[in-house]
């Protein structure tokens, strides 16, 4: 099988400096970095009592590893609020039971910066937050915030196809 569908020609992956993460159907403003979506499936190892001297393995619990978003420090307000949905300062009766959940969408774009695949991860919400980096007056580098997110499953979004490449 081809790696690519339409453009048949290709052989180059797409490249990881190429992406657009959403929620609210809305792009992520200033975000420069995020971690890989990624999970994994614990091994339950099983000896019948005698049976040959081996170890079977089974599959066990599957778990989604956070993914953690790095976005340069701006007025935008959208890591903010999401963590407020989830822990909010005001106390417990200000916390949104109906919002602090989100399905939030990773695309992978062609150098064109049109979308080429994406990824839909299920039930995200906000476990850690941090809004000032440390801050360094000898330093010369963009102060970060970052935001991690919790989330509990993921699937290809088959309304994005591979597009065609002039």
């Amino acid at each position: 099988m081809p790696p690519f569908n339409v453009n048949t020609h290709r052989i180059d992956p797409y490249k990881n400096f190429k992406f657009r993460v959403l929620w609210d159907n809305l792009p992520v403003a200033g975000l420069s970095k995020m971690s890989a979506v990624k999970r994994t499936t614990e091994v339950i190892e099983w000896r019948e009592a005698g049976g040959p001297s081996i170890i079977r393995k089974l599959p066990g619990r599957t778990k989604f590893e956070p993914i953690t978003l790095e976005s340069g420090l701006t007025h935008d307000r959208q890591f903010m609020d999401w963590a407020d949905l989830v822990n909010n300062p005001q106390g417990d009766a200000a916390m949104s039971l109906l919002n602090y959940r989100k399905e939030v969408v990773v695309e992978v774009l062609n150098l064109q910066g049109g979308p080429a695949m994406a990824f839909k991860l299920r039930r995200a919400w906000v476990s850690e937050f941090q809004a000032v980096p440390e801050m360094d007056a000898n330093a010369n580098a963009v102060a970060i915030q970052t935001l991690k997110l919790e989330f509990e499953g993921f699937e290809i979004d088959e309304a994005v196809t591979e597009p065609t490449e002039s």
